[in-house]
């Protein structure tokens, strides 16, 4: 398994030259920003043995350079034959050194980037009502943060589910 890491702007030269930039997000947060040219792949695709067009380089990259690293085995059997390079930090090291981005805020928030929001609104919400209002609204905090717990305990979010059947998810 080889591969090496490359800068965000050794990647941009490098695409000029030819190489394929492959986002492995998630196609939602892959619409509402991406590195122009790029490639969507996401990983769960990757991992089910999807392989990439024939190239000479591929520069894998995500949010924040954790997902390429922690699934780099998968990243280079996709690529076959190419040379496989990680973009450092990723979309996030790319745009602190203020490389362009295609952006639309049109787009949903990730599905899990909701679930935060929504949780912490409800968690802080319960805390606020239950000191001013009513003890008992300290209920829905510890209510929200079982449901948080049994999520990552189980792989099952009742949130996620149900915010992905909301209209602004499903355009």
């Amino acid at each position: 398994m080889h591969y090496t890491q490359t800068t965000p702007k050794e990647a941009l030269a490098l695409q000029k030259k030819g190489a394929v930039i492959v986002d492995i997000r998630q196609p939602a947060e892959f619409r509402r920003e991406h590195l122009q040219d790029a490639l969507s792949l996401p990983l769960d695709e990757i991992q089910a043995g999807k392989m990439l067009p024939p190239t000479q380089t591929v520069i894998f990259h995500c949010q924040s350079g954790m997902r390429t690293q922690q699934n780099i085995a998968a990243l280079v059997q996709a690529a076959g034959t190419a040379e496989v390079m990680i973009l450092e930090g990723g979309l996030n090291h790319w745009k602190q050194v203020n490389l362009p981005t295609i952006e639309d805020k049109s787009q949903p928030r990730p599905l899990m980037q909701q679930v935060q929001i929504v949780a912490g609104t409800l968690i802080l919400a319960g805390v606020v009502l239950g000191y001013t209002v009513n003890p008992g609204f300290f209920l829905l905090s510890g209510f929200v943060g079982a449901g948080l717990l049994f999520a990552g305990l189980s792989g099952w979010c009742g949130m996620a589910l149900l915010l992905a059947k909301m209209p602004w998810n499903n355009r």
